[in-house]
């Protein structure tokens, strides 16, 4: 299966312009975090919605979202190419770019796991909930695996997200600090992880999957879904990989909002 997303119409708006609570509207918005810089996010909202999600993509994570909605990098990111797919499970579904002051290389490289990381997402956190007034989850994928556990390991208080989801966790890395090696005996909201079985990327090995679910013992609900099929092309630590779940994206989404709901 492959998928080609597009939003039919993108208004940009600016955060004093946003809609009534509970109705919020596709499109692009800044919202401020530190002095003098704003996150940029992407909104891809249904009629009805009964939580939220954010998604963080992997690699360097510096989308360059344009004020329309084009994407400037990571088109193929599975979590960007899914964000309609997620929203047609009727979840607010929020694309997170790199900030305002981290919009040329190395974006979000050493980056991920710092304060003002953690100080941007809040913000965004705080502008969901009061907008949506639904649960909020942070997911990520490979490397923003690496953003979604550090930031949940600095806010699980009720400013931090209600869960989070990690799909083709960093288990190994030379970079950052890798997720299993993260304080995660201070997550104590619910953590579903997604892996593929086949993923060929030697940062994300599946036969050490288990390394990570056992340091999340402190959570008050856990799970691992492993998936297979699919197709894999070209680098496996990449989008079109087994890594990036090429050709079942419907499938892990809508195990993934279905396991959301369950709260």
């Amino acid at each position: 299966m492959s998928l080609s997303i597009k939003l039919s119409i993108i208004l940009p708006f600016v955060l004093w312009g946003c809609p009534v609570f509970g109705q919020v509207t596709s499109g692009v918005i800044d919202i401020p975090t530190r002095p003098e810089v704003t996150q940029r996010v992407l909104i891809v909202a249904p009629k009805v919605y009964k939580a939220a999600v954010i998604l963080f993509a992997g690699g360097h994570g510096g989308l360059q979202i344009t004020p329309e909605g084009e994407i400037g990098w990571g088109k193929n990111n599975f979590l960007v190419r899914s964000r309609q797919v997620f929203s047609e499970q009727g979840l607010l579904t929020i694309v997170v770019d790199a900030p305002s002051d981290r919009q040329t290389e190395p974006f979000l490289d050493g980056f991920r796991q710092t304060n003002m990381h953690v100080t941007d997402i809040k913000a965004v956190i705080a502008w969901v909930r009061e907008q949506a007034k639904v649960p909020v989850w942070l997911v990520g994928t490979s490397r923003g695996t690496q953003s979604v556990a550090y930031i949940a390991t600095e806010l699980n208080n009720p400013e931090g997200p209600d869960g989070i989801v990690l799909t083709s966790s960093m288990l190994y890395d030379n970079i950052m600090t890798a997720v299993p090696s993260l304080p995660l005996e201070r997550i104590t909201i619910p953590v579903l992880v997604v892996h593929h079985e086949l993923d060929g990327c030697k940062f994300c090995p599946f036969r050490k999957i288990q390394d990570l679910m056992e340091k999340l013992d402190h959570s008050k609900r856990k799970e691992l879904i492993s998936v297979t099929g699919g197709q894999s092309l070209g680098n496996p630590c990449q989008a079109l990989a087994y890594h990036g779940y090429n050709g079942i994206e419907q499938s892990v989404v809508t195990q993934i909002a279905a396991w959301i709901f369950k709260e």
